[in-house]
């Protein structure tokens, strides 16, 4: 059947329609050749999950060679969730920046589109494919598309934290390259399910390699998602990036490669191997650490685009507490976890860009009263940072929730002052944001009401994107409950 097939044909198909890009002059056609394909990408990974909730997991064989020879594709409702998700937020923020993007910079569009559908289809690569050097390879093209769009704006600041991405995630493909060359070394497969079944019957012949191998994939891929201390490339790349641009790589780029981690873990090792190593004990420390200096590191801010990606570090250390926890349901919230943040966090830097643009302010202090003239845009935020903070029905109060539960179910009591004390951080400086920015006679002197609110045919994706935030928090069992039974 040929829906089997759509996931291999969404990432050739934003490939493709990327490199006939510099075919066309006029950059508009880029903007909607890019929006085009990705909507339609989003339809396609929609009609993917519909097929593998009613007719399960896809096995697809690239090429004319059966696994372990041949390269395999394995998508169950986890992958088709998170690739929808991915295909949606990239679309969203697309059509948002077909408004914006030239307010940010004057060149290079077209060569920008053409940047966003590579990095999308490669990270699509990485949650899809059953087979690690594959995805090596879309890492690497990610990693490229990334850097790119770091530097797209040609600036000094941009060109120095391209620069520091691009070291440090060269660092990271090492790491996980050398992964690879061990695991291979001792089971002779690529594919992560061959490599599994090899592992259970010889694991215990190696040991010492596997931990090696176990170290190399944890840090290699811990420096490409934020992992604390691991992190010190996000907030320059994160903050000095257009909006959209911005939106993508904190709401999507950071989840691809946590969940390539998730997997390599729980699927290629399995629980079995990997708890019988310290590993997770240290993975969960990390997290929780993540948790809070990400928060701490936050607070000490001034702009607010800095404030929002030091936010992504302690977003970050949510989902390594979730895996680190090592249970059932630790797991799973990790994954909503990587579900909810991609929407939240992709709608906190849309609507912080919308009031950089009609503002021209980065600091927070500038933003005071800004609430009385973008009551919209400020209320989009507002919803964003609570769902950081951990309002009820948002899915940052779910995640919060049920990584509770889940550190009570694995004997994990004190941690739960870590959830707790992160809570407390985060409201400590996305709330004063909010106050400021709403209220206060100082503050909204001058001010006049609705004066650079954005058109609403500019904030539709924005309104779209936190339309979903409720929807992922709303309908949180039935997603969770998905989750838990397609876990590895």
């Amino acid at each position: 059947m040929i829906i089997k097939s759509f996931p291999l044909l969404t990432i050739i198909f934003l490939f493709i329609t990327s490199f006939t890009m510099p075919l066309f002059k006029k950059d508009v056609i880029s903007k909607r050749l890019s929006f085009i394909t990705l909507s339609i990408s989003s339809v396609i990974s929609l009609i993917s999950v519909i097929y593998i909730k009613f007719n399960g997991e896809i096995y697809y064989r690239v090429g004319h060679w059966d696994a372990p020879w041949g390269i395999e594709l394995h998508v169950g409702i986890i992958e088709g969730i998170i690739g929808l998700v991915f295909t949606s937020v990239a679309t969203l923020a697309i059509w948002y920046s077909m408004f914006s993007l030239e307010r940010s910079m004057k060149e290079r569009i077209g060569f920008y589109y053409l940047l966003i559908n590579i990095l999308i289809g490669s990270l699509l690569g990485i949650v899809y494919t059953n087979d690690l050097f594959n995805a090596f390879v879309f890492i690497e093209v990610s990693t490229i598309a990334a850097c790119g769009i770091v530097v797209i704006k040609n600036k000094k600041e941009n060109i120095k934290a391209a620069l520091k991405y691009l070291i440090l995630s060269i660092l990271g493909s090492g790491l996980v390259l050398m992964g690879i060359a061990f695991i291979y070394s001792i089971t002779g497969n690529l594919n992560m399910t061959f490599i599994h079944n090899e592992l259970i019957k010889i694991h215990g012949q190696y040991q010492s390699t596997v931990l090696i191998t176990l170290v190399l994939f944890t840090i290699g891929l811990g420096v490409k998602s934020a992992m604390f201390p691991l992190h010190t490339w996000l907030p320059d790349a994160h903050s000095n990036s257009p909006a959209s641009a911005s939106a993508i790589l904190s709401g999507l780029v950071l989840k691809a490669y946590v969940f390539l981690l998730i997997k390599i873990l729980f699927r290629v090792f399995g629980l079995e191997i990997i708890s019988q190593y310290p590993l997770l004990d240290l993975i969960l420390i990390l997290g929780s650490a993540g948790m809070i200096m990400g928060s701490v590191l936050a607070i000490l801010q001034r702009n607010i685009k800095r404030v929002i990606a030091y936010s992504s570090v302690a977003q970050m250390g949510y989902i390594f507490y979730g895996i680190g926890l090592g249970n059932e349901l630790g797991l799973a919230m990790a994954i909503y976890h990587i579900i909810g943040h991609a929407l939240t966090k992709s709608t906190l830097f849309l609507s912080v860009g919308s009031i950089i643009e009609q503002t021209g302010n980065h600091k927070l202090t500038d933003l005071r009263g800004v609430g009385k003239e973008m009551p919209v845009t400020l209320s989009i935020f507002t919803i964003g940072a609570f769902s950081m903070v951990g309002i009820p029905i948002l899915p940052g109060f779910i995640s919060k929730w049920y990584f509770a539960l889940a550190s009570i179910e694995a004997g994990k009591l004190l941690y739960l002052g870590v959830i707790l004390a992160s809570s407390l951080l985060n409201a400590l400086y996305y709330f004063p944001i909010v106050i400021n920015s709403f209220f206060g006679e100082e503050n909204l002197k001058g001010r006049v009401y609705m004066s650079k609110n954005k058109p609403l045919k500019e904030l539709v994706p924005v309104l779209v994107l936190t339309l979903l935030v409720f929807l992922i928090g709303i309908f949180n069992k039935g997603i969770i409950d998905a989750i838990r039974l397609d876990l590895f």
